[in-house]
């Protein structure tokens, strides 16, 4: 038998870290106080209200939300899980023991079961624990006598005396079950939370919990599979007191684990204080190093100080033989004074000599040394890098891999990455970037620390170029940088609009999803039964579509996609003046390249209608993007054909008069020219055939963000 003295570990509320009182068994099977249970989900549910902030954990000394479950409360604030609602909604409780959100259903802490074995092993635990501390009857007179047993019907304790008078001989209490002294009284009869009249009769072997005859009948078992209470009892027991006998016949096993652990513990300990000697020692020698180059440093400013000190000090001695009555000056009064003219003109030349000297030097009067030290400045900017860089390099973990097909830069910065492994050996990552400048010599890196695989970043300068890194990190261990990835931003702050539904929108060829953000073109019947009545050439017409709002000043840029299936489509800006000329040109495309008596194939014709139409537009089809036949473009008609990019941007500077097309993918400017922005500007898509265009969703900008440009 297993001491009751060894088991207090599982009698211990892993919320309170006291014993269990009134433990209640959670779906997970989990146990936690009654008490415990309500406190944690109120501060949860505070959590959720107050956005996970630490002012609303402050409501109990007893329980801490722990940083994971943080986590979890910011990660359901985000999914937009709203509080009130009118839907029936569940009650997510934390579970302290394996940290994961349990759904308590709508009945929440009212739907557990008490654990009444599990409160009883813990009375056990008490009695043996303070087996010298008696239980007092609670029906003797004062002073009180100790009591010899406790009845489970009144939920009281009695001495001898007392109990022969509460249960008189022949009456119904005497039928009364008792046993010994207790503090712990629970019901004979276990009852059904949720039907609270009904006993539980029946196991549910999904939910693996016991139910009633009316939860099965139409409740939330009633299509689950259950047994009988008395079979669930005798299973249940039979495979616990098989798995204990099988515990109880490895307790040599178990022993040798536990040795083998404790020379673990003993190598870790001696294993830890190697690994602290080796880095102190790498730490001295850089140390060292930094002592060295320190004192060499100071030696080399003070034997610069002492020179300079040196010649202010003469030259000052010099300046001083200039006063009257000292120095020079003095020694030539006092020759002033000979008399002899043959001992005067002996002495006055060289002292003359020198006395221009002086004269001079007062003259273009300038300090012997300088007083600053600017050339013994020591830049550490890089060795503070490369220090900050310092850490424990692991060759176990891997060096994250930055993924640039689901990297992108839009209205911000979506930076993905991950790990060549199958498993992901790190517990968080250290993204770093930095704007590419030629200007500046060192490079600044900007820091931000991820628990996941991406990062969205949202202050990043329009038209700009960005170096992008990743590390992962397993406690104090890093991996190596990854290889840096260099990623391009729009040209001007993202615009964002839907295709407009209303406006020559021609819902027989076009088909617009839901949120219409993407158009396709469907080449069905009507084309056909068009087409039905041409003998000679090919008149086809162009499904036109705007966007919903137009753009009156600044510089703005949006991007989008077409499907490499697509025949035709057009795409650019038309003011508002010139909307309505659009859509009533019906023939947009006349082309006799493929009439029978045309006699060329020259192409010449469609640069004439480029140059006619009300709207800027370049072509793209046949997975092609065709640069504008102009005066700069190039002659030779295969140099204007480029390979389609995945996604495609537009710049519009209203200011400038001008529009760009761009590949968005590194933002490389394919085709420029002039445009009229004299009115308002819209986007403008043309589809001709099967075809299909999607708008790229902004990260951040709604619609109608750019009211005051718009």
């Amino acid at each position: 038998k297993v001491a009751i003295k060894g088991i207090e570990r599982e009698l211990i509320c892993p919320a309170c870290k006291e014993l269990f009182t009134h433990p209640l068994i959670l779906p997970c099977q989990h146990n936690v106080c009654h008490k415990c249970v309500k406190e944690i989900l109120f501060a949860f549910e505070d959590s959720l209200a107050d956005g996970g902030s630490e002012s609303s954990n402050q409501s109990s000394p007893r329980i801490r939300i722990s940083a994971s479950s943080m986590d979890r409360i910011d990660r359901i604030n985000r999914t937009g899980r709203k509080r009130n609602s009118l839907t029936p909604r569940s009650t997510l409780f934390p579970c302290p023991s394996c940290q994961r959100d349990i759904d308590l259903g709508e009945r929440g802490i009212n739907g557990l079961f008490r654990n009444f074995t599990l409160e009883t092993i813990v009375e056990r635990y008490r009695q043996a624990a303070r087996a010298a501390i008696a239980i007092m009857c609670d029906f003797c007179k004062p002073p009180p006598q100790e009591s010899t047993k406790s009845c489970m019907d009144c939920s009281a304790s009695y001495c001898n005396e007392c109990f022969k008078m509460h249960h008189p001989w022949g009456t119904a209490k005497a039928q009364h079950e008792y046993v010994g002294p207790t503090t712990n009284f629970r019901p004979k009869i276990l009852m059904c939370p949720e039907h609270e009249m009904e006993r539980v009769n029946m196991y549910c072997e999904i939910c693996r919990r016991p139910v009633c005859h009316l939860c099965k009948l139409g409740g939330g078992h009633a299509n689950h599979r259950v047994t009988t209470m008395s079979t669930a009892y005798k299973t249940l027991k039979e495979k616990l007191s098989k798995d204990i006998e099988y515990l109880i016949s490895k307790e040599s096993q178990v022993k040798a684990h536990i040795t083998q652990l404790e020379l673990l513990l003993k190598e870790t300990e001696c294993n830890s204080e190697r690994a602290k000697q080796e880095a102190s020692q790498s730490f001295e020698k850089l140390y060292y190093v930094l002592e060295e180059k320190k004192s060499a440093a100071l030696r080399a400013i003070e034997t610069s100080k002492n020179i300079r000190l040196e010649k202010l000090q003469s030259q000052v001695e010099e300046h001083q033989g200039l006063l009257e009555n000292n120095g020079l000056v003095g020694y030539a009064q006092e020759v002033l004074k000979e008399t002899d003219p043959s001992c005067f003109v002996q002495i006055a030349k060289q002292l003359h000599v020198r006395i221009q000297k002086a004269t001079e030097s007062l003259r273009s009067f300038r300090p012997a040394a300088e007083t600053t030290f600017e050339d013994f400045v020591v830049d550490t900017a890089k060795q503070e890098d490369v220090l900050g860089d310092l850490s424990f390099h692991s060759n176990g973990l891997e060096t994250p891999e930055i993924n640039e097909e689901q990297s992108r830069i839009y209205s911000k910065a979506l930076i993905s990455w991950e790990s060549p492994g199958k498993t992901d050996s790190a517990d968080s990552y250290v993204l770093e970037y930095h704007k590419l400048n030629k200007e500046e010599e060192s490079v600044t890196w900007q820091k931000t620390e991820v628990c996941g695989k991406s990062k969205v970043l949202s202050d990043l300068d329009d038209d700009s170029s960005y170096a992008f890194r990743v590390r992962g990190y397993k406690g104090s261990i890093c991996s190596l940088w990854s290889r840096e990835v260099i990623m391009h931003t729009p040209p001007a702050p993202v615009f964002s609009f839907l295709f407009d539904d209303k406006c020559g929108y021609n819902n027989e060829h076009l088909q617009l999803n839901s949120r219409r953000t993407s158009v396709e073109s469907r080449a069905g019947f009507p084309l056909l039964l068009g087409s039905e009545r041409l003998q000679v050439g090919c008149y086809t017409t162009l499904d036109y579509l705007i966007g919903d709002t137009g753009i009156a000043k600044g510089k703005h840029f949006w991007a989008f996609s077409v499907e490499a299936y697509s025949y035709l489509v057009k795409v650019g800006v038309v003011p508002s003046s010139k909307i309505q000329k659009l859509f009533h040109n019906t023939h947009d495309v006349t082309s006799p390249r493929y009439e029978q008596d045309s006699g060329h194939d020259s192409g010449s014709e469609d640069a004439t209608f480029d140059s006619s139409q009300p709207c800027t537009l370049v072509t793209i089809g046949m997975k092609k993007f065709f640069i504008p036949a102009t005066p700069a473009a190039p002659k030779d008609p295969a140099s204007r054909i480029l390979p389609l990019p995945s996604c495609l941007g537009i710049c519009l500077d209203c200011d400038r008069g001008r529009v760009g097309f761009y590949d968005a993918g590194c933002m490389k400017c394919l085709y420029e020219c002039e445009v009229d922005c004299s009115g308002l500007m819209y986007p403008v898509f043309a589809l001709m055939g099967g075809a299909a265009v999607h708008l790229e969703e902004a990260d951040t900008a709604k619609y109608g963000e750019y009211h005051n440009d718009i």
